[in-house]
């Protein structure tokens, strides 16, 4: 039998964490390895455990959610730990804040039961957790704030034209499925293109690619709108 997923709770309402446990205790595969009631703790914690998933609230005192996510995405000894960041606050500003520090995925603390091990499990397993909804969330924030500092685009220099249409396709929230059935390629082979993405830009994860393709210029609000996507249009 494989060993079962370690998660991490964090968040400042003890009744909450103890629920959480309970959840995942009790869910096939998973398994609780501790609790965290503020930020600095859930980073401590992250690199004395190690956990595989940390569940991050937003809101705690001291040391946010926000800005623990981005000690352990930047740590080494917590280099393989994703965070899955649970609020019950659904704004822009925690949506790219929290991705933008390294999350690989969002969830509102009213999602379903069954949805939130969802996301545990799809995190684990080195997915992102960014449904469209949460892209179209990003692409109005960068739409709000045109002061923004991109990213330079030559940092897209070393892409191919394939690459960059699968860039293009993910920062439109497109799952691998359907990637492959846009461009009529298989499963496997995006996957060697998001691996190459991976790779090339320096990406954590799925949830960094879409911040690169944003910050690079490579997508605007008004490109993913757009029925069609070109590779290189922006």
């Amino acid at each position: 039998m494989s060993e079962p997923i370690r998660v991490l709770v964090a968040d400042d309402q003890s009744l909450l964490r103890g629920s959480f446990r309970v959840l995942i205790d009790t869910a096939p595969g998973l398994s609780t390895v501790g609790e965290a009631a503020t930020g600095a703790e859930a980073v401590e914690s992250a690199r004395r455990l190690r956990p595989d998933v940390v569940l991050m609230d937003i809101r705690m005192p001291g040391m946010d959610g926000i800005e623990a996510t981005r000690h352990i995405a930047r740590c080494p000894e917590t280099e393989h730990t994703r965070v899955l960041i649970l609020t019950t606050f659904d704004l822009d500003e925690y949506v790219y804040g929290a991705l933008r520090a390294g999350a690989a995925g969002f969830l509102l603390k009213d999602t379903s039961p069954e949805a939130l091990l969802t996301g545990i499990r799809t995190v684990a397993a080195g997915e992102s957790l960014l449904a469209p909804s949460v892209t179209r969330r990003l692409i109005a924030e960068f739409a709000r704030l045109p002061a923004a500092h991109p990213a330079p685009r030559s940092s897209l220099d070393d892409l191919t034209d394939r690459e960059r249409e699968v860039l293009l396709l993910v920062a439109r929230g497109l799952s691998n499925t359907d990637i492959a059935e846009y461009l009529h390629i298989s499963h496997g082979t995006v996957k060697t293109y998001i691996g190459r993405l991976l790779s090339k830009l320096g990406a954590r994860d799925r949830a960094q690619l879409v911040i690169t393709a944003y910050e690079s210029g490579l997508v605007t609000a008004t490109s993913t709108s757009e029925r069609r996507v070109r590779p290189g249009s922006a």
